[in-house]
């Protein structure tokens, strides 16, 4: 059985129709219920699976909600601050947005777009006009309401108000691409292999059990959908480097392996530069 949270659906308040507190007793209420399948968040050309034993912790801990996730020194602007003020605090903050705060009071998210297209850098912020249409999520908001919004406004920052609509902070784009990195065990040693299927074919169970077969586990997956087409590319993260046998395994039933990359490869890769560049220095 297969939850999945469709990153178009409307709305920004947890799934569609729901309230924001609403959202998060819903997707932990679905954790519980579906702790033994998978979990997917799809995007019209992606998928992500994550392993529901670490969306379960997560969710019990409450790491996975936007208030502990708000990024630490982003100050918010005023209205009585000029354009030139906001491109200069987007530069030394890296983003290309800022919210706009009075008093607690969230007024809105202004983009370098908007200045620009004012063309008066010295005019304060409260005389330009905002593009953005309710840019925000609220506290008790999940992670992948934010990446939601993220991906349907383009946004590099996403403000978090309270229940009372209060501003509390913003989660930079930086900070969600480091939190999926460490839900995708980026950092864990381990090799990757990439199989190309159809969706029909498509199932994690089967492929978890050729990989614990080799002593191994999958630390995380995602999906890549081929556009105008059933096929998918599987990439699966495991916890070991010797994926040698895996990959006969995978072949003895049938499966096309379209890549793998194990750390002993990219020690190989590194060797065969290092030694490239001794001889071009050595000629």
């Amino acid at each position: 059985m297969v939850d999945t949270l469709d990153l178009k659906s409307n709305g920004h308040c947890g799934r569609a129709g729901s309230s924001p507190a609403s959202g998060t007793k819903k997707v932990l209420k679905s954790t519980f219920f579906f702790f033994s399948s998978i979990f997917i968040i799809k995007s019209p050309k992606f998928l992500f699976v994550f392993n529901l034993s670490v969306i379960f912790v997560a969710l019990i801990s409450g790491q996975m909600i936007a208030k502990n996730l708000i990024t630490d020194g982003i100050m918010p602007l005023k209205t009585s601050d000029t354009g030139r003020t906001a491109l200069e605090w987007m530069e030394e903050y890296k983003v290309s947005h800022l919210p706009i705060v009075n008093n607690q009071e969230f007024l809105g998210l202004i983009s370098e777009l908007d200045i620009y297209d004012l063309d008066n850098f010295d005019e304060p912020l409260g005389n330009h006009k905002l593009s953005l249409k309710n840019p925000y999520v609220f506290d008790s908001q999940h992670i992948y309401n934010v990446l939601k919004l993220v991906n349907e406004q383009n946004l590099s920052l996403v403000p978090v108000l309270s229940e009372k609509g209060n501003y509390e902070g913003s989660i930079s784009l930086q900070n969600l691409v480091k939190y999926f990195a460490r839900s995708l065990s980026v950092n864990n040693p381990g090799g990757i292999i990439v199989l190309e299927m159809t969706y029909n074919d498509y199932s994690l169970t089967e492929l978890a059990k050729i990989v614990e077969e080799n002593d191994a586990k999958i630390l995380s997956t995602f999906i890549i959908n081929h556009e105008d087409s059933t096929r998918l590319d599987v990439f699966l993260k495991l916890n070991t480097v010797e994926i040698s046998s895996i990959l006969k395994t995978f072949e003895r039933y049938d499966y096309f392996v379209k890549a793998s990359y194990g750390e002993e490869d990219d020690l190989d890769d590194l060797k065969e530069r290092y030694n490239s560049l001794m001889n071009y220095l050595n000629v």
